[in-house]
């Protein structure tokens, strides 16, 4: 639902370009700066990737690449912010964005004992909590269905979280166990919904 708005708009300019002749049998020049531009955009935007040592990756390719980084392996010089439909990647010179997968968005938790940070869209290169490479118990429910949508083990990554892709426009709950402590907050995938949640508090 997120992208409908993007693609009906794509959708009309296509619609609108169509026509009964061939349209190279008498190139417009406006279109071909048009073309020239874009495949331009394009090769600067795979110099950037290539650049940062993100080649050939796509958007969920590199934030699941990005985030199980070792700490000390992030790329410096590098910002990436996952937004609830778009990856921004930028650094001192450039600045891209890549779409998520369709209906999908990405959720990255920090759960915490004693400090946190606050957050909003998670930055897969600078963002650090409290708990990096510990086992945890993860609980994702959706709240009006009650489908659980995650239920398993996994471990928090060196930067102290760990992602998951959810449905995007859903809202519900994450619950977080850690040795003998369990915490839960609400989470959303809507527009306005965060992806990076720094608020679960282990008791």
């Amino acid at each position: 639902m997120k992208r409908t708005a993007i693609i009906l708009a794509t959708l009309s300019l296509t619609l609108a370009g169509c026509s009964a002749t061939n349209p190279d049998a008498n190139p417009d020049p406006a279109t071909a700066t048009d073309t020239t531009a874009a495949n331009g955009a394009a090769a600067t935007q795979d110099q950037f990737l290539a650049d940062h040592g993100l080649a050939d990756m796509d958007a969920s390719q590199i934030i699941d690449h990005l985030d199980a980084l070792p700490v000390a392996e992030r790329p410096t010089g590098l910002i990436a912010s996952v937004r609830s439909y778009e990856l921004l990647l930028s650094d001192d010179r450039q600045e891209i964005t890549l779409d998520l997968p369709e209906n999908q968005t990405y959720v990255s938790i920090a759960p915490y004992a004693t400090q946190t940070h606050d957050c909003f869209y998670h930055s897969l290169t600078t963002c650090l909590g409290e708990l990096g490479n510990e086992p945890v118990h993860v609980t994702i429910t959706d709240e009006a269905s009650g489908e659980v949508l995650v239920d398993e083990q996994a471990t928090t990554f060196d930067n102290g979280f760990v992602g998951f892709w959810l449905p995007d426009e859903t809202t519900g709950t994450i619950e977080i166990t850690h040795q003998d402590r369990t915490g839960t907050t609400a989470f959303s995938t809507n527009d306005d919904g965060a992806t990076c949640v720094t608020d679960l508090r282990l008791t």
